[in-house]
């Protein structure tokens, strides 16, 4: 394990704090919040505050996590403004350490299989053989989120097994990397569409596509549902990744393109915020078959009632 760590700093209104809070939380655990908003000379230790602290922009924070060399920094660069562009918050993100160049590598050396059911997701880079019954999936991540390290990843790949995979309609909302899209080709889904708000992550979930040879996913830019062909026919499960709030803006727009059967796994969700999420799908008429959780994260398979 490096000693080295990455600092990634996201500066926005104070206004925005439990949202700003609740993104980074996603990238790690353990954020330092600078907030000066409370700040005054009043008090017996008024006088001995710095002149920096007393002059700083009171309606603004900075919420910083740090990041070990090993992972990649780049995933949760391109996970943050992505939210940041889906949710519509002002906010800059700025990174300190490493230089790009070196942490664009360094992480790739302690990416290793990772087995999950009866998927493993392989770095594009390694060697692999599979055991009998195994399913491959290989990532590169690149400037996108999703190498499947992350909780909620892992336990939306683990609800799709449980699910019984076979002839659906695959909608991937927040692709990133294409990850989720590319178990559901493997887990026997007849079409899969990925979507994403942030054309680069599309250009790496084509890119991890056309590597796979999966024929059966097509991948393109939307801000969630809006730009979401049904022509071909409504989608018979969703798979969204994505943080609380934007699952909440998700779940009223669902009816226009799916099934009146379909099944979804709702992910990203931090424990905090799970009962708004279940409040949400039981007033858009959708039932709750199964919650798994890791650490504070939970991931939520539904369906929609009749």
């Amino acid at each position: 394990m490096s000693n080295e760590w990455i600092k990634l700093t996201l500066r926005g209104k104070k206004e925005d704090e439990e949202l700003l809070c609740a993104m980074m939380s996603m990238v790690a655990n353990g954020l330092m919040i600078e907030d000066y908003s409370d700040v005054t000379t009043d008090g017996l230790y008024g006088a001995l505050i710095d002149d920096a602290i007393l002059n700083a922009d009171k309606t603004h924070i900075a919420v910083s996590v740090f990041l070990p060399a090993e992972e990649n920094p780049a995933e949760a660069i391109s996970f943050v403004k992505e939210r940041l562009a889906v949710m519509g918050l002002e906010a800059t993100l700025s990174t300190e350490g490493m230089k790009e160049e070196d942490w664009a590598e360094a992480w790739k050396q302690y990416y290793h299989p990772i087995p999950l059911g009866r998927v493993t997701v392989v770095p594009a880079w390694e060697d692999y053989s599979p055991k009998e019954g195994e399913l491959i999936i290989r990532m590169d991540p690149g400037m996108a989120f999703g190498t499947g390290t992350h909780e909620t990843t892992r336990l939306v790949m683990l609800l799709m097994q449980e699910a019984h995979f076979g002839g659906e309609r695959v909608l991937d909302v927040g692709t990133g990397s294409g990850i989720l899209s590319l178990c559901a080709s493997k887990l026997g889904a007849e079409a899969v569409l990925a979507t994403d708000i942030d054309p680069v992550a599309v250009k790496v979930a084509k890119e991890n596509v056309e590597a796979d040879g999966a024929d059966n996913i097509t991948c393109m830019v939307s801000d969630l549902v809006k730009d979401v062909p049904t022509e071909g026919g409504k989608y018979s499960f969703v798979l969204a990744n994505i943080v609380a709030d934007i699952v909440l803006r998700l779940i009223p727009q669902l009816p226009d393109c799916v099934t009146a059967d379909a099944k979804a796994i709702f992910s990203g969700i931090i424990e905090p915020r799970r009962p708004d999420v279940e409040a949400a799908l039981a007033e858009n008429g959708w039932a709750i078959d199964k919650i798994e959780t890791e650490r504070d994260w939970c991931a939520i398979l539904a369906h929609r009632k009749d």
